[in-house]
């Protein structure tokens, strides 16, 4: 994929390695008891909910890694790196949600074949610059049994190719009235003022003020069917942790 392509992939991961080393505690885990359940090891970093690019990890912690994907024209409806402990496991679970497929990156994967994803009756294991892509409405798990290392990847949801145009557009509707509710209020100048809120929030966060080391919003996210290709490997990189806010 465009993605994966070397100029691409080790942009990601040089501006994924500066965050790092300069920030401590960007992650933040699981926000809910079910989510919890699945394992305490996995947390992540936002770029991108329900359609919405986050302002502040956007334009000050990964400008050049966003502005790749906006260039790409991917039909995400979240983007996010995801973080997972060394000797962790997320547990079998199903996401129940069938009209996006999941994409992982590997940015950042733990040597000797430690780190795998089972989906269904299928196991892969993640490498560096290589992408999977999978339904996870199949039961899935996760593990990372590597000792020392953290397990990182940019994840993101995609609708499934087999919507049809009407069918995203009601989806995208469904998640926009959950963060604008007044795009239903039966006034009509309500939901004016609320679509022009709704395209205010969408638009593509301005990069002109670009200041690293800002508060960082994180999220919790998952990530089952495979499908995958390959591109290039990189250099291992040292783990340090700052503070933010799926």
């Amino acid at each position: 994929t465009e993605l994966q392509k070397k100029k691409n992939y080790s942009v990601i991961k040089k501006e994924f390695d500066s965050v790092l080393s300069e920030l401590e505690n960007v992650w933040r885990g699981a926000l809910t008891d079910e989510a919890t359940s699945y394992g305490k090891g996995w947390k992540t970093l936002v770029l991108m909910d329900r359609g919405i690019w986050d302002p502040v990890n956007v334009a000050d912690l990964f400008p050049k890694t966003s502005t790749i994907l906006k260039n790409l024209q991917i039909p995400a409806t979240e983007i996010f790196f995801a973080s997972m402990e060394p000797k962790s496991k997320i547990e079998a679970h199903s996401d129940f949600t069938n009209f996006v497929v999941t994409s992982h990156l590997g940015i950042d994967i733990p040597d000797n074949d430690c780190c795998s994803l089972t989906i269904g009756d299928e196991t892969r294991q993640w490498e560096n610059g290589k992408v999977m892509l999978f339904d996870t409405s199949i039961l899935h798990e996760a593990v990372n049994n590597s000792p020392t290392q953290t397990r990182y990847i940019l994840m993101m949801r995609v609708w499934h190719p087999d919507l049809t145009l009407e069918e995203r557009q009601a989806l995208q509707f469904i998640y926009d009235s959950l963060s604008v509710p007044e795009l239903v209020n039966p006034d009509p100048s309500i939901r004016f003022r609320a679509e022009l809120e709704l395209q205010a929030m969408k638009a593509f966060p301005n990069l002109q003020n670009n200041n690293k080391g800002m508060a960082v919003q994180a999220n919790n996210g998952g990530g089952g069917g495979f499908s995958s290709s390959s591109s290039s490997n990189a250099k291992k990189k040292k783990k340090k942790k700052k503070k933010t806010k799926k």
